[in-house]
C-alpha cells in the first residue's frame, strides 16, 4: 500500500468521477446522491486495495484499536470542488451555506441522512 493511503479519502479516480458528475446548480438531493456514490466508491477502493485504517488510541477512554473508516461527507464533497478546482471558491462558499441551511431544515447528518442523534460515549 502506498504511503498515506490509510488516511486518504480522495483517490484520483474519485476526483475524476466528481469532475464528470458535478453540475453547477445541482439540487441538494442530487448532491447527496453523488456523495453516496463517491462514498461507495471510496469503500470499494479501500477493500480492493486491502487498505486498513491506522491504529489509534481513543482520546476518551485510552483504548487502542483501528480508527474509524473514512467517509465522504456532503461538506467534504463541496470543499473538494474548490480543492480540485472543479468549481470556483465563491460557488463552493455559497453551496456550503446552502447545504448548512438545507441540513438544518431537514435535520440531516453530515452524510445527508436523517439524523438519529449522536452517540455520547465511545463506540467500542
Amino acid at each position: 500500500m502506498p504511503s498515506g493511503d490509510a488516511q486518504r479519502t480522495w483517490f484520483p479516480e474519485m476526483v475524476v468521477r466528481l469532475r464528470v458528475e458535478w453540475r453547477a446548480g445541482m439540487s441538494m438531493p442530487a448532491l447527496i446522491s453523488l456523495r453516496d456514490e463517491l462514498d461507495e466508491m471510496l469503500h470499494r477502493i479501500r477493500v480492493g486495495r486491502s487498505i486498513k485504517t491506522p491504529i489509534i488510541a481513543c482520546h476518551r477512554c485510552g483504548m487502542t484499536g483501528p480508527a474509524a473508516e473514512p467517509h465522504v461527507s456532503v461538506r467534504a464533497l463541496i470543499l473538494a470542488l474548490a480543492r480540485f478546482e472543479i468549481a470556483r471558491k465563491d460557488e463552493t462558499r455559497a453551496l456550503e451555506k446552502a447545504w448548512a441551511t438545507y441540513r438544518k431544515q431537514h435535520r440531516l447528518n453530515i452524510e445527508g441522512k436523517v439524523s438519529a442523534g449522536e452517540p455520547k460515549g465511545c463506540l467500542h
